[in-house]
């Protein structure tokens, strides 16, 4: 009897685990109920989108707001226009707000950080952001500074 409560306990315990880890799982792959809620789609050209990428994040204020939903390039004016999926409750970013392309860390992933304007209109579905600050390229950076191509 005492061995079968044990089993039992172990077996719980284990299931637990189990979906403790599926739950972290969903968190960090943008898979979680959040990111399946209602969202209007903005989008944001940039000269360099650097190592962005699909379902990275959104963030106003450093608290996510939404998603990468597409990233392609557009043939007309050969810049890389990123869609995004903002939650519905984000309602208030006002029309003249910036977009920029930053890294969490010194190598991390690359997110878009929303820069609020003063405009007292908001973005709708389907607007553009017109201001943009694309991905710092380190890899040319240091190349122009090895180079002696800094200027000055």
């Amino acid at each position: 009897m005492r061995n079968r409560m044990l089993e039992l306990v172990v077996g719980l315990f284990m299931i637990g685990g189990f979906a403790a880890l599926v739950f972290l799982a969903l968190q960090v792959s943008g898979l979680s109920p959040k990111a399946a809620s209602e969202t209007y789609t903005v989008s944001a050209r940039f000269n360099d989108v650097g190592g962005l990428s699909e379902r990275g994040q959104v963030s106003l204020a450093g608290v996510t707001i939404g998603r990468i939903s597409g990233i392609r390039l557009d043939p007309e004016t050969l810049q890389a226009e990123v869609k995004m999926e903002i939650y519905k409750d984000i309602d208030t970013i006002s029309s003249d707000s910036t977009a920029v392309i930053r890294t969490s860390g010194l190598l991390g992933e690359q997110y878009i950080d929303i820069s609020v304007g003063g405009d007292p209109e908001y973005m709708q579905d389907g607007d553009q952001f017109y201001g943009t600050q694309s991905a710092l390229n380190i890899e040319k950076l240091i190349s122009t500074f090895a180079s002696g191509g800094g200027g000055g």
